[in-house]
C-alpha cells in the first residue's frame, strides 16, 4: 500500500535531525525545471508564483543561487506546514519512520515524487503552476506517468491525503482495477459537507501519524483512525471514498 501526500509551500533547512538517504529519484528532472526557473526575470516569477513582494523578492533571489545538493534536508523534514507539523515526524518512533520509508511518498510540481528521506532544498512551485519546460506546456504534460510508475512499479492499493492538484498526477495513469481511496476529512455545514482546507491539512497529518504509528496496511484499516475530533462516516463513505467528519 502507497500514501500520497502533497507538498507545503512553507520549508526550512534542517540537515540534523534525521540523515538524508537518497537524493531524489527524478533529480536530472529537476535540473531542466531549474534552469527554465532560472530563464524568467523577477516579474514573470512573481506572476508565475501569485505572491507578494515580500514572499517573491527573496524566493527570486534563492532561485539564483540554489544548488540542488548541498545543504540538503529530509523530505519529510523540509516541508514545514501546517499538514506536517500535525504530523510531527520528529517524533516518529523508529517502527514509524520504517512505515513511512515504504510506504509514504509526497507529490511535488519541482520534485516530481519524493521519498520521506530525499534530501531537497527549499523550492516554490506549485503542481498546477503555468510553467512550459522544453516542448511541455505545463509541470503535468512534462512529468507525465513518471510519478505513478515510480510510486507503484506494480499496482498496489493508494490511500489519497494529497489534494486534487497533486492527486491529478496519478489517477490519469492508475492500472485496472487498482485501488485507489481519497480520505475526506469534512465538516457538516446546513447538513452538507464541507471541506475546510486548514482542518483538512491538520487531519492529513495526523491521519499519516496513525498510520504509521498503527503499521496500517489494508485499506478497510483506514477507517479505524480515531482522532477525537473525527468521526468515520460509513453512510458517506464508499470504495474510493472514505469520509470522516469534524465533531466540533
Amino acid at each position: 500500500m502507497k500514501i500520497i501526500i502533497a507538498p507545503a509551500k512553507k520549508m526550512v533547512v534542517d540537515p540534523d535531525t534525521f540523515a538524508c538517504e537518497h537524493t531524489p529519484q527524478y533529480l536530472d528532472a529537476t535540473r531542466q525545471i531549474l534552469a527554465r526557473l532560472r530563464q524568467l526575470d523577477y516579474a514573470q516569477a512573481k506572476a508565475l508564483w501569485r505572491c507578494s513582494d515580500k514572499l517573491a523578492q527573496p524566493n527570486y533571489d534563492w532561485l539564483q543561487k540554489l544548488e540542488l545538493t548541498r545543504s540538503v534536508t529530509p523530505a519529510l523534514l523540509a516541508f514545514s506546514g501546517i499538514q506536517y507539523q500535525y504530523m510531527a515526524p520528529d517524533l516518529f518512533t523508529a517502527p514509524a519512520l520504517d512505515y513511512v520509508r515504504a510506504n509514504l511518498r509526497i507529490l511535488s510540481g519541482f520534485y516530481g515524487i519524493l521519498r520521506p528521506f530525499d534530501g531537497i532544498v527549499p523550492y516554490r512551485l506549485e503542481m498546477q503552476s503555468r510553467l512550459a519546460v522544453g516542448s511541455t506546456p505545463n509541470l503535468y504534460a512534462f512529468w507525465g506517468d513518471r510519478l505513478y510508475r515510480a510510486l507503484t512499479p506494480t499496482p498496489e492499493p493508494i490511500i489519497n491525503l494529497a489534494s486534487q492538484e497533486y492527486a491529478k498526477t496519478i489517477t490519469p495513469y492508475l492500472a485496472q482495477n487498482q485501488p485507489f481511496v481519497t480520505v475526506i476529512f469534512g465538516s457538516l455545514v446546513a447538513g452538507k459537507l464541507k471541506v475546510k482546507a486548514t482542518l483538512a491539512k491538520m487531519a492529513r497529518g495526523e491521519m499519516v501519524r496513525f498510520l504509521a504509528e498503527h503499521q496500517v496496511q489494508r485499506i478497510s484499516d483506514v477507517a479505524s483512525f480515531d482522532h477525537p475530533d473525527w468521526a468515520y462516516a460509513p453512510a458517506r463513505s464508499t470504495a474510493n471514498e472514505l469520509v470522516f467528519i469534524y465533531q466540533k
